[in-house]
């Protein structure tokens, strides 16, 4: 399992728009990729405007070939890439635990 880990920035006055847009690109892109595991996203309550989404994915290139080498990216990107005040900082990490 890994995990994509995106540090978002957006203007705080745009995050009722921007969570309706993160959730319909979640579920009508995101979650339609080949090893798409699920995903969270969590807002950030000492900076607004922070958001970090992660997405479980089951192999690293289900994520950096297979969805963000696809047309899908593009469409994930011009959903939720408006509101964005700079590239999100991505990582991937491999999950060592996880309680149920």
């Amino acid at each position: 399992m890994i995990l994509e880990h995106a540090d978002i920035r957006i203007d705080p006055a745009n995050a009722a728009d921007f969570e309706v847009a993160i959730v319909h690109g979640l579920n009508s892109v995101i979650a339609q990729a080949q090893g798409y595991c699920g995903h969270k996203v969590n807002r950030s309550l000492e900076s607004p405007g922070r958001y970090i989404l992660t997405i479980f994915w089951a192999t690293l290139e289900d994520h950096t070939v297979g969805f963000r080498q696809s047309p899908a990216f593009a469409d994930w990107r011009g959903i939720v890439g408006p509101f964005f005040l700079q590239p999100p900082v991505v990582e991937h990490m491999e999950l060592v635990n996880q309680a149920d």
